[in-house]
């Protein structure tokens, strides 16, 4: 008999594993830009926990073990801003993505704050992330290039779509 994939908020004792499975989802990510110096890879454990604290973290489990991850918090302006969506290899493709970034909107919106948007970005050359925030009703609303190699694509679902598609 197969065990479930359970969402939970991360704990302190999750950061060395969240480090970890972001470590390894992120290699694919350093090779398609040719940048093995990208944030997600030179994080600090300190940095992890220190973001723990202060703003909204997910993981998915297959038992005890952490297979996927997302973050996120509500800026000044309303905008619920999440990132460092991963999901470990083996189990992507089986909808672990969607549910972590539809359960993190979930959980912004239930927090004290008003959320008018939520908003994330991604390399212009990842196209399974386009495809899959896209297919979530993300919108591209600007490109921001960082280097010859790399241009950030930033992609935001209004609240306000969400009622009227309701």
């Amino acid at each position: 008999m197969g065990m479930s994939v359970t969402t939970s908020v991360a704990t302190e004792d999750d950061a060395e594993r969240i480090l970890k499975l972001q470590y390894l989802c992120y290699q694919g990510e350093a090779e398609l830009y040719g940048d093995w110096s990208i944030e997600p890879l030179t994080q600090s454990l300190d940095s992890l926990r220190t973001e723990l604290k202060e703003r909204h973290v997910l993981v998915a489990r297959l038992g005890e073990e952490v297979v996927g991850s997302v973050r996120g918090w509500v800026d000044a302006d309303g905008v619920g801003r999440i990132g460092r969506l991963c999901v470990h290899p083996r189990m992507q493709r089986h909808g672990l993505g969607s549910r972590l970034l539809r359960a993190m909107e979930s959980r912004l919106a239930a927090g004290d704050a008003r959320v008018v948007a939520y908003r994330l970005f991604t390399g212009h050359r990842s196209v399974g992330n386009l495809r899959l925030y896209q297919r979530l009703g993300y919108r591209p609303t600007e490109v921001e290039e960082i280097n010859s190699k790399l241009s950030f694509i930033s992609l935001e679902k209004r609240v306000d779509d969400l009622a009227v598609s309701a």
